[in-house]
């Protein structure tokens, strides 16, 4: 996700190490003399770069937030999971949960810090919830009233199911990639799985 054509080689080695260090120890633990060891330059590089560490956070965390939920990032998501037609809720269910973990996969490193600074940083915030409401919850909204008007889900407030729905997949997430990383998986299994107990919880 980081933009690395617009950054000079001393910069993509620092950001590559932060990201690293960051990811392993969080933000607070984690010293410039660490990251500059793990780049191989000098720590005086990193304040020629960047002035302060949270500067250098920012450096990483903003095109996260920037791309990952820019509109077009979002109407990506939107077109991959809800524009499309699905023969049934728990395909939907399945494909949702599987694209959500493809964007996990293939961005973890950066994702775990964004989590880390998610409580501390109102920008993150703000950026984040503006973004799901504009662009998500709209589609995700049409999609519940569809299932709920099908009989595949009960009748219950789009807001309730996303409150009951949203912790069970991030549990899964959180522990696949975060919690239990080395264990052995079967991953298609596991988000089949899931999909059986939200749609215990959900079916009329």
């Amino acid at each position: 996700m980081i933009n690395e054509e617009q950054m000079t080689p001393k910069q993509r080695q620092i950001v590559q190490a932060a990201i690293e260090l960051i990811s392993e120890k969080g933000y607070a633990a984690t010293s410039t003399s660490e990251i500059a060891k793990r780049a191989g330059v000098a720590e005086g590089t990193i304040f020629r770069h960047y002035k302060t560490k949270q500067d250098l956070l920012f450096a990483i965390v903003h095109p996260v937030i920037i791309q990952s939920l820019a509109p077009v990032f979002a109407d990506q998501f939107v077109d991959e999971v809800f524009r499309k037609s699905h023969p049934s809720a728990e395909d939907f269910l399945f494909h949702f949960i599987q694209n959500r973990f493809e964007f996990v996969k293939q961005n973890l490193p950066v994702i775990k810090i964004v989590l880390q600074e998610l409580a501390f940083q109102p920008e993150i915030q703000s950026t984040y919830k503006r973004t799901f409401m504009e662009k998500v919850y709209p589609a995700m909204n049409r999609t519940l009233e569809h299932l709920k008007a099908t009989g595949e889900f009960r009748d219950l407030d789009n807001e309730q199911i996303i409150r009951l729905v949203a912790p069970t997949i991030m549990g899964f997430l959180m522990t696949r990639f975060i919690i239990q990383p080395n264990k052995t998986w079967n991953d298609t299994e596991e988000i089949k799985t899931t999909v059986t107990y939200i749609m215990q919880g959900l079916k009329p």
